[in-house]
């Protein structure tokens, strides 16, 4: 087929960025790919870090016309000719945002009336976790010349159904982010890192207050007082981060919790997750994270809250510990039990065996047999 994506890409950053490389390494095996990206994904006003375009390489550089201006309208109609003059079999989106639902609506209906191409969304939320006027009605136009959809949580799938009832779709998990590499050994991640400390577990990602690092950081005192360990905090802020800052000093963790308030490069990614025992994903709301499968790619246990489908992929007492969300004390709970029962090898020898369901092959196989139906 011949197959034209429509996404955030290379040279735009973070993990929907990684996601498209890798989804177009993988189909590229059998099929003529081609990637449409953005000259401008948002308005600086809009975006809250301080850089939208990656800033190494590693796996992440693929080939891509960034034709799209997210608020210029003009651009959708030339980027759709553009596609246009490709004849693309089918049409494939990465869909993770109302924002972008009139621009990846009119750019679907355009080629679509054109050329007859089969359109596909792929999923990552249906309305967002931060929810915003006109969410509804830039999804419902986005969705209205969709033809089918892949979904890669259940919580995503339950929410299409409710809002798109009768939708034609897949589910699919979320594949490993195999981009990053195979890591190092902890004594040396962790010599790199100037890190002596026994027992270490990592929050990364982008820091949203979504993302629960306020949880997190309220259950450190608790588990401080039964064991001792030191939390990683590694990501760009996507907020007031003073306010983690003093919640840092209000509960006295200056020595016990180091902040690296960066994007980490591609090819820094495992350095961060080879050091660790486990990740953290203290979320307060979710419907899924690709921090997991980041994770996973690294052999890395997860302590994740029950939100969204997060407990699909973290698979209590086998790959790591599910707690309820807002509950420092339960929180703190799982990450003593962790260490104290001594459960990182059974954990790691799970998610090594669990993560072989997230494969990539899977994926381009669904995708195949939604685009020539």
């Amino acid at each position: 087929m011949k197959i034209v994506i429509v996404s955030t890409a290379y040279p735009l950053r973070g993990g929907i960025a990684h996601y498209i490389a890798l989804l177009y390494k993988h189909l590229s095996k059998d099929h003529d790919v081609e990637i449409v990206t953005f000259s401008r994904q948002y308005p600086a006003f809009l975006f809250p870090g301080k850089s939208q375009e990656e800033q190494g390489g590693g796996g992440t550089v693929v080939p891509g016309e960034q034709l799209i201006d997210s608020i210029n309208p003009f651009t959708w109609y030339t980027a759709a000719k553009a596609i246009a003059r490709k004849k693309p079999d089918l049409l494939i989106f990465k869909y993770w945002l109302p924002f972008f639902g009139p621009c990846f609506g009119t750019i679907s209906r355009l080629v679509k009336r054109w050329t007859g191409a089969k359109t596909l969304f792929i999923c990552d939320n249906i309305i967002p976790h931060e929810k915003r006027p006109g969410d509804t009605a830039f999804t419902r136009y986005a969705f209205g010349s969709v033809d089918s959809f892949i979904v890669q949580s259940r919580a995503v799938e339950r929410d299409l159904i409710s809002f798109h009832p009768g939708a034609r779709h897949r589910f699919v998990p979320h594949p490993v982010y195999e981009i990053f590499g195979v890591g190092m050994a902890k004594a040396d991640a962790r010599k790199k890192l100037g890190l002596n400390d026994e027992r270490i577990i990592l929050f990364f990602g982008y820091i949203r207050r979504y993302k629960g690092l306020h949880i997190l950081l309220d259950a450190m005192p608790k588990i401080l007082e039964r064991i001792k360990v030191k939390l990683m905090v590694v990501g760009e802020f996507y907020g007031d981060e003073e306010l983690y800052r003093r919640q840092i000093a209000d509960n006295r963790l200056q020595m016990d919790v180091m902040v690296h308030a960066e994007y980490v490069p591609n090819e820094e990614v495992g350095l961060y997750f080879s050091a660790c025992d486990v990740v953290v994903l203290p979320y307060v709301s979710a419907t899924q994270s690709g921090i997991v499968q980041i994770a996973y790619q690294f052999d890395k246990p997860v302590i994740a809250t029950d939100v969204g489908g997060l407990s699909e992929v973290v698979l209590h007492e086998k790959t790591g510990f599910i707690v309820p969300p807002n509950q420092p004390a339960a929180l703190a709970n799982a990450v003593v039990r962790f260490y104290e029962e001594k459960r990182e090898n059974d954990f790691v020898a799970s998610v090594r065996d669990e993560k072989k369901n997230y494969s990539w092959e899977t994926l381009v196989e669904a995708i195949e047999m939604l685009g020539k139906a």
